[in-house]
Order: C-alpha cells, then structure tokens, then sequence
C-alpha cells in the first residue's frame, strides 16, 4: 500500500503539470499488475478508429475553454440535433492495435501530436469482480475513456499500464475512447532530443483483465544469496524468498506460493500494508543462466485470485571487479538492441519480433543484451528469459532532460517504479540502468543518485548501472581515455560509452588510446561502433563502407581487451533503425545505420568479426 500510495501522489503531480490532462472527475491511478501480460482477458488487439487531432479539437473549443461533451463522448448525429457534429469515428480510417500510427498510414509518418482511439467492443462482467484496461504502452501521454467515462489518464511512452474500468462498464456493448499524444516536451522523460523515431500510438497489446474484488496486485520471487543447506537425507536445499501484494485483502489471509516441479510450496500472512512475506525450500533448483534458461511454473494464490507465470531463478551479483551469476564469473558478450521491427520497421511488439531480434544476437555468439533506451515490452523480456540472455533495462532519462526540476524526477521515478514493477520476475534482467550520457553537473548528480537509491528500495536483488560519458587526456603520442564520473559512486558496474574511429579519430586511433578507471567495480563497455550501409562496399578506411565497420571493431577489440576491468560489451547496434537524425541521402535516409545488421536482415561484415570474437572467446575475461 506505501508503494501504491507513493506511486498515486507521483502520477498526482505529473497530470497537475501537464496541459494535456483534462480537468474532468478525478480517476484513481493505473497501477502495475505484475504478470499482467500473462493473465487471461478480452483482447482488445485489431483494428481501431483513428482521427488525428493536431489542434486538441476534441478536448477544447476554440478559446481553450474544456469541452463538456468531447469527443471521448462518441457521439453519433441524430435529426433535429442544433448543431453539427463533425468528428464520426465509425467513418473514421483504422488502424491496427498494437502498432505505432507512423507507419500504417504513409499520412501519419512524420505526425506528431494527439492521436483519437475507438474501438466497440461486447462485455459482460462477473458479479463480485474488477476489471482492468490493461495497456502495454501509449506513446506518450494517454487519456482513456469506456462509454464517456474517464477511467485513467498516464504519461510515459514505454511502460505498462492499468485501468479500473469496473464502474464505467456495462453489460452488453461498451465503447473505449483513448486520447494519445506523443508530443515532445522539454519537462518530459524522455525530453525533446533522442536518436530515435518517436513512434506514436497504442504500440503495445491491449486487454480487459477480470479478477476478484480482492487481488493480487505485485508480486517478487527470487532465489535467496545464501548458501545451499542440506536436507536431513543430505540433499543441498535453496530458498527462495520473496512477498506478494494483495489489493483489498485482509490483514491475517493467508497468500499461498507453490512450484508443482520442484514440489515447493510457501504461504504468508498479510499484513496491514497488504504486503505478505513468503518463504519455499526446494532442492535440486536447476539454476537459470544463458547455457541453461530453466524456467519453473509459478502459482500465486490469494483471496480468491491467482497468478500462473514462468520464473526463472538465479543470482547476481559483483564482488570487487567482477560479475557473478549463480557465484560464478561471467563475461557479458553482448549488444545493443533498440525496440524496432525487423524488416517492416516501426516499434517491435510481437513474438515473432522478438525471437528474430534475440535470435540474431545468440546466432552472433551473444549472452547479454542492452535494451536500449526505455524498457522494452513482456515480449521481448519473455523470450530472453526462454533463449538465455542476460539483460539491461533501462529507465528513458537520456542526455539532457531538466534535472533541476521536481516534477522531472517525478516522472523519472514513476517510470521506473513501472519497469520494476512490471518485470522484476524475468531471471534475465540483471541490470537496472538509470541513464544514458547525461551531462555532468550538480543537479544531474542528484537526480540519478536519488533514482538509483529509488531502484534499490523497490528491488535489492538486481545491480544498478548507467551509460556514462568519458573524456580524454592527451598523452604524448596516444591518449587516455579517463572514467571518473561522480555517478560511478551510486552504481554496481560502470556503463561507459566511446566511438574511437567514427565521431573521433580513425580506426587504428584505437590502438593508441588507453584506459583509466577511477572505480574498482566491473566496467561495461555499453556502446561502441560506427555507421555503414548494408552492399555498401570500399576499403577498410572508407567511411560509411561495411569494410570501415569492420576495421573499426578490429582495432576496438584489441583496445577493450587492455582494460583489466572490463566484463562485458555491447556494441551499438544489433539493427539499423528509424532515427530523423540520420539525414544522409542514399546512404542514411533517416536511419541510424550503426547495425550489424540491415532493417530489412542484411549481416554486414561488422557482424561476422564480433561473431567470431564472441564465439572464440577472444574479447574479454574468459569465465
């Protein structure tokens, strides 16, 4: 209940500052549903009415006065009305849920603003019983409405939200309107700059989920970091340990946790907080990792309600340089990924995106991603978990939002208790990262510092990271490259980003270049790479050429594998994306082209030297 009550008077603060938001009844704040993706519900996937709404026609009249009746109504003409009515959405254009309104329509692509949503739908409720509008995400900010009612509104483009909805439905057919509008703000988080498409729309899957009166709201299992025990016939014994929040319980109901394959079985009692602490003991628990992705079906009972998701368990954590999972020593062979559709483009947000994204970096030898730069959806963390890749999900602050300002940080935290909230269960997920390449003052020091101690509140057992920037000291004939970074104090493993032989020097200018870390923790290299388009083809020292790529990681492996410390790498990018920064005709054309791979599935020669290396063990700390 603290962390719900917490998380209300945050979003309480956002909607006050927003222009966006509507001064209609106030609606309770979405909240999380750990595992909603995995509960049964009403899909309410497919076609939806769209009318885009670049003036705000449908919430305000023509002096910014509120509009009583607006289009969230979806009124339809009747004889003898007194006025016309000049929005119809049943003669309205669709277009398909989940998916960003860019490109479906070739009119949308470069369309910025607010965005009308309909959809008709049938739906009888169970006596007894709440229903959430279950969203996946709406880029960015988001007001929804079933049969005129506003039932929630919510800002923040990448994490999953839910709604009650139980008062504004009825039986029979129903109606939900959603307002979205994915204009950029300086104040928002992400703020007006990034380096990549702003994709706009319901990208993610949407659903009405049914569950009791009381249900349970957040849950978090994990395996215990002590030691095994051993059982009174000698079998080595793990415990895995966690607590449930249930929404409406009782003080004193009991909440049950079983794993019917290990024959494990907890219970908890709740507490005035709602909150119920669990415990099971089980033996021979076949530990998570990329070699070995054992996942354990999980019940979660309470009051009625139950919760049925797939867990892995594992450890991690760092001891003094390295990174341990399960206790042992592991070097992160990775890359970036950013949340785009391979071959169609747009945001990715199915499984089938998911496994050729993944299934890429495991083809290229990979354990570990870096999802870049905002949490990625269920699907992508669920097929991590199934293939075996580590991951780092990041929170969207990227370079530089306004960190003087409160209700920015409030943002910041709201998304972050989101990210955690939603997917603190995926055994793949092993690093929080706060931020990307934020520029260094006071402000920014406390903003992230205070976010990082916010991210160990709401989940202890995962390490904390960010992408920091560096900066370089002449040193005769080479250059040091120097890591010292106040914010590497609050974090568990320093993220750094360079791109030695593409935004500076040449590709051999890395073999010249050293490295000097003031922190003694484990050092990712987070981003490293250069452009080149897919058939484009010269010698290894002609720019935007696969063969320039390629140069440049030969010469990066030989640098990284000079730093003592580092323990992993994620070269910037798996995939060309959409990025309206990328401006170069016939060879850019609104793409970052940074991939070892093409849009459209073209491995350039990039991909096979990583490969290699990956394959071969021949970058970094052997485990």
């Amino acid at each position: 209940m603290k962390m719900f009550l917490r998380a209300l008077a945050v979003l309480t603060v956002i909607l006050s500052l927003t222009g966006f938001a509507v001064a209609q009844t106030a609606v309770a704040a979405p909240i999380v549903l750990t595992g909603a993706d995995k509960r049964p519900g009403l899909s309410l996937d497919g076609d939806w009415h769209v009318i885009a709404d670049p003036y705000a026609t449908g919430l305000y009249d023509f002096h910014k006065h509120e509009i009583k009746r607006g289009w969230f109504a979806n009124e339809k003409a009747k004889a003898g009305d007194t006025g016309p009515l000049e929005y119809d959405f049943a003669k309205s254009p669709t277009i398909k849920v989940p998916g960003d309104w860019n490109t479906q329509r070739p009119e949308f692509f470069y369309y910025e603003g607010l965005m009308w949503y309909e959809k008709d739908f049938s739906y009888q409720a169970k006596p007894n019983s709440k229903v959430f509008l279950h969203v996946g995400a709406a880029n960015y900010k988001s007001i929804f409405w079933v049969n005129g009612t506003k039932v929630c509104e919510h800002e923040g483009g990448f994490t999953a939200f839910n709604c009650d909805v139980t008062q504004a439905l009825k039986a029979g057919d129903n109606f939900v309107v959603a307002a979205v509008d994915n204009t950029r703000h300086e104040d928002s988080v992400p703020t007006t700059q990034t380096d990549w498409w702003n994709y706009g729309g319901l990208t993610r899957s949407v659903k009405l989920i049914e569950v009791p009166e009381a249900f349970i709201d957040q849950y978090d299992l994990h395996l215990s970091r002590g030691p095994e025990t051993a059982s009174p016939i000698g079998l080595p014994l793990r415990k895995i340990e966690g607590w449930v929040q249930v929404n409406g319980g009782h003080p004193g109901d009991r909440i049950e946790v079983s794993i019917p394959e290990l024959n494990a079985n907890g219970s908890g009692v709740i507490r005035e907080n709602g909150r119920a602490d669990v415990v099971l003991v089980a033996a021979k628990i076949n530990l998570w990792s990329p070699d070995s992705p054992k996942l354990y079906k999980v019940m979660v009972s309470a009051a009625g309600d139950t919760v049925t998701d797939e867990i892995g368990f594992r450890t991690v954590e760092v001891k003094g340089t390295e990174i341990l999972l399960n206790g042992k020593p592991v070097f992160l062979r990775g890359v970036c990924i950013h949340a785009e559709a391979p071959y169609r483009t747009g945001r990715a947000n199915t499984d089938k995106d998911a496994e050729t994204l993944l299934g890429w970096a495991k083809e290229m030898g990979a354990n570990f991603v870096r999802l870049a730069h905002y949490p990625h959806d269920e699907t992508m963390l669920r097929a991590a978990d199934r293939m075996g890749l580590l991951v780092w999900s990041e929170n969207p602050v990227y370079w530089a939002v306004q960190f003087e300002k409160p209700e920015v940080y409030a943002r910041a935290e709201q998304q972050l208790q989101e990210e955690i909230g939603t997917s603190r269960n995926h055994a793949a997920i092993i690093l929080w990262s706060m931020a990307n390449e934020t520029p260094i003052n006071d402000a920014r020091n406390k903003f992230l510092s205070s976010l990082a101690t916010r991210a160990r509140e709401l989940d202890p057992t995962r390490l904390i990271t960010a992408a920091l920037l560096v900066h370089t000291e002449a040193n005769g004939a080479r250059s040091t490259k120097v890591v010292d970074d106040p914010l590497g104090q609050f974090l568990d493993v320093i993220g750094t980003n360079e791109y030695v032989g593409w935004y500076e020097g040449h590709p051999d200018s890395a073999d010249t270049t050293d490295w000097q870390v003031k922190y003694e923790k484990p050092l990712i290299m987070s981003e490293f790479g250069s452009e080149a388009k897919a058939g484009l083809h010269g010698g290894p020292n002609d720019r935007w050429t696969e063969e320039y790529q390629a140069n440049v990681f030969d010469h990066q492996l030989g640098m990284l594998n000079r730093i003592p410390q580092l323990r992993g790498i994620s070269p910037w990018i798996l995939m060309d994306f959409r990025s309206p920064r990328r401006v170069l005709p016939g060879v850019q054309d609104n793409f970052n082209r940074k991939g070892l791979i093409s849009d459209q599935g073209e491995k350039k020669k990039a991909f096979f030297v990583l490969q290699k290396a990956y394959t071969e063990k021949t970058v970094g700390k052997a485990e």
